[in-house]
């Protein structure tokens, strides 16, 4: 490991460890953690699946709206790499997608359309319950090394321990109540991406970097952002205004 892959490693745990003191934020934790992945793994993004309480998986965070939109489709069409992953509570690694035409026929017609040619998936466990999986995707053939593979799983697991955060032991109540609201808060700031898409043509990249900005810029928890804007107390020209001519930060 190089000398600023392994700064960029610690730099991920410590923010990771960091998130967890106090009443951290879920939602910008998550969608840190992909964006970690996405740079620090030689992938080209990372999507991150939880499933509610009745084990049905939903997208909770992704590096960019391109990977967001493939696992939704992949939730859609019920084959992928991740459903594979979550059912069999295994790693799943794929280097050519090309080899599992037959086996995910829309999944890889799609996933290579968009850019995509190698797939990984890794579980993210509570002891013998599988709470989600990490997808991480790749925009060039190859297999992932273990070294990769094994930080993979390493930050799925601080993603684990962040959604049982305070729960010694783990209580499957109280996991499954900050599973639903993990996923109520990601379906809000859809909607808060939505708007300031609409009120500001932007992608919906972009918009996401001008809320995390925002967000970051206030110190305010970015689901507390996300809520304002979808109940209207926080005007979305407000939210433009804190960060213009910042467009380029566009990491989700």
């Amino acid at each position: 490991m190089n000398i600023d892959r392994e700064h960029g490693v610690t730099e991920a745990f410590v923010r990771l460890a960091n998130g967890l003191v106090g009443d951290f934020d879920v939602i910008e934790l998550l969608s840190g953690l992909t964006t970690e992945c996405a740079e620090l793994l030689d992938i080209a993004s990372a999507g991150l699946l939880l499933a509610d309480e009745r084990g049905v998986l939903h997208v909770v965070a992704a590096s960019s709206e391109a990977t967001r939109l493939l696992e939704v489709f992949q939730l859609q069409r019920e084959q992928g790499p991740c459903l594979d992953c979550f059912h069999s509570g295994q790693p799943v690694s794929v280097a050519d997608l090309e080899e599992r035409r037959t086996t995910w026929p829309q999944f890889v017609e799609v996933a290579t359309s968009a850019g995509f040619a190698a797939v990984h998936a890794v579980p993210m466990r509570l002891r013998t319950n599988v709470l989600g999986t990490l997808g991480l995707f790749g925009s060039r053939s190859g297999a992932l090394d273990h070294d990769d593979l094994e930080l993979a799983q390493a930050l799925a697991h601080v993603a684990s321990i962040a959604l049982v955060h305070g729960s010694v032991p783990p209580d499957p109540a109280a996991i499954g109540a900050r599973l639903s609201n993990t996923l109520r808060s990601r379906a809000r700031l859809e909607q808060a991406k939505g708007l300031l898409s609409h009120v500001g043509a932007l992608d919906m990249d972009q918009a996401f970097g001008v809320l995390r900005r925002y967000a970051r810029d206030h110190a305010v928890p970015l689901s507390q952002v996300a809520d304002g804007l979808v109940q209207r107390t926080l005007d979305p020209r407000t939210v433009l205004s804190n960060v213009a001519g910042t467009r380029s930060d566009t990491s989700d």
